[in-house]
């Protein structure tokens, strides 16, 4: 069991994100806090497993003050064994923390801290309507380091409008030196709802596979020549340092998604939040959940999401969960490989791992 929670609050909403955020407004911060703890008693004390793991997304948890970031995680204290899970993840963007904060972080029993850097290149940085320099986010992974963090990975971003390949390689080459655990390298998607998708649109930028395959396969050459595995389509991690909690996604283990808008799967059951955070703090506190969507999963969509996410990992999905016909279509087009009873993508096949999903099923 994998347990998450989403905090919704941001300084500034970026072009390309399409999680649920906005800045704190009208929302105190202390009543939304009290509301996730809420929840998470009420809905953690309902489960028949404990979670192993914990992840604090958003939205921008580094966000919150020292204060309400000691009020969360002693809530949470009396309810899980914190110092007893395989990992406490926490987001954070440079320039939300100094090293007093990072301490905090860690006092409070984060293990690992996922930087959202996406670029060391500044007018990409500018692009992506980042509020960190390139400076800034160097110094943010010294910070954790002075801190004692144990794991820290950086979030980088590729395919950006404007970003020429150089610029990546750049981004590659300063983000390995740095020498953190792990690396996140995503290719940038269009997400309906946001100002980038608009931009695609109205025609004003465009997507080229063909960059998308070079800039993909730039990254895995310069990061397995560092030391990094390449275990996920878009993840690289030390000997070691693989994420535990979304290793757990990609396995298919049930989850608890706490917060507005977050997702929960438990068992056959699958429930979504209302994506409002005034209106998650007033159902919670007069009901104890703010679900707004659920549903009941069959056997078939079960099997047909493990294919779409154990596809994306180097341990591949059983063969006895795939259809016979497509594997040996990719086998023949070397897209993928059998290995003890597994299809596994090779690195041909593994930029074009939703397309060939898609064909499995």
């Amino acid at each position: 069991m994998l347990l998450y929670l989403h905090i919704p609050f941001c300084h500034r909403v970026c072009p390309y994100c399409s999680f649920y955020k906005h800045t704190p407004g009208n929302t105190p911060v202390g009543e939304f806090v009290e509301g996730l703890l809420r929840e998470a008693k009420l809905r953690i004390e309902a489960l028949e497993e404990k979670p192993r793991t914990l992840y604090l997304g958003g939205g921008t948890p580094s966000m919150l003050s020292p204060t309400h970031l000691r009020k969360l995680f002693g809530g949470l204290g009396e309810l899980l064994d914190l110092q007893g899970l395989d990992e406490v993840t926490f987001e954070a963007n440079p320039a939300t923390f100094d090293v007093a904060k990072a301490r905090l972080f860690r006092e409070l029993g984060v293990t690992r801290v996922s930087l959202g850097i996406q670029s060391f290149t500044p007018h990409v940085l500018e692009k992506l309507g980042r509020e960190h320099s390139a400076e800034e986010a160097a110094a943010a992974v010294g910070i954790l380091r002075e801190a004692g963090m144990p794991e820290v990975n950086i979030d980088l971003m590729f395919a950006i409008p404007g970003q020429s390949e150089e610029d990546w390689r750049s981004t590659l080459k300063t983000a390995i030196a740095l020498q953190p655990d792990h690396i996140s390298a995503y290719n940038l998607t269009y997400e309906e709802d946001t100002a980038f998708f608009e931009s695609l649109r109205r025609g004003e930028v465009s997507e080229s596979e063909d960059v998308n395959a070079r800039f993909f396969l730039l990254a895995d050459e310069m990061l397995k020549a560092a030391g990094f595995e390449h275990y996920e389509t878009s993840n690289y991690a030390k000997p070691g340092h693989r994420s535990s909690h979304n290793r757990g996604y990609w396995r298919g283990e049930d989850y608890l998604g706490l917060g507005p808008s977050a997702v929960s799967t438990v068992g056959n059951l699958r429930s979504k939040n209302i994506a409002d955070t005034a209106g998650y703090v007033r159902m919670v506190a007069s009901l104890g959940n703010a679900v707004e969507e659920a549903e009941s999963l069959d056997a078939e969509q079960r099997r047909l999401e493990r294919i779409a996410l154990m596809l994306r990992t180097d341990e591949g999905v059983p063969l006895s969960l795939v259809d016979g016909a497509g594997v040996g279509r990719l086998i023949e087009h070397g897209l993928a490989e059998e290995k003890d009873g597994r299809l596994v993508l090779t690195l041909a096949g593994s930029p074009l791992v939703d397309p060939i999903a898609a064909e499995l099923v």
